[in-house]
C-alpha cells in the first residue's frame, strides 16, 4: 500500500507552496542585488575595451545560476519541511535489511 504524502492535504499543499513563493521572492530580491553589486564591481575594476554583452552575460550567468539554486534548494526544503520525503514506497528496503542483518 502507497503511503499517503502530506502534499496530498490540500491546507499543507498551500502552506508549503507559499513558503516556497516567500523564499523564491526573497532569493529573487537577493539575486537582483548581488546581480547589481557585481555590475558596479566589473564597471569599476573592468577594462575599458569591454563590450556590453561582456555585462549581459555576467548579469546572466550570476542571475540564473543563482534563482535556478535557489529553486532547487527551495524545492527540497518543500520536501523535506512537509514530510513527503518520509512517505514514499521504498521497494528496495527489505533487500537492505536482509544484507546488512546476514
Amino acid at each position: 500500500m502507497v503511503k499517503k504524502s502530506p502534499l496530498d492535504d490540500p491546507q499543507n499543499a498551500a502552506f508549503a507552496w507559499a513558503r516556497f513563493r516567500r523564499i523564491m521572492r526573497f532569493m529573487f530580491l537577493l539575486t537582483v542585488g548581488v546581480v547589481a553589486i557585481s555590475l558596479a564591481l566589473l564597471w569599476k575594476f573592468g577594462s575599458e575595451a569591454v563590450s556590453i554583452h561582456y555585462y549581459i552575460a555576467a548579469a546572466l550567468g550570476i542571475g540564473f545560476t543563482m534563482l535556478l539554486a535557489s529553486a532547487l534548494m527551495g524545492l527540497v526544503f518543500l520536501s523535506s519541511g512537509t514530510g513527503h520525503d518520509e512517505s514514499i514506497d521504498d521497494p528496495l528496503a527489505d533487500d537492505r535489511d536482509d544484507q546488512s542483518a546476514g
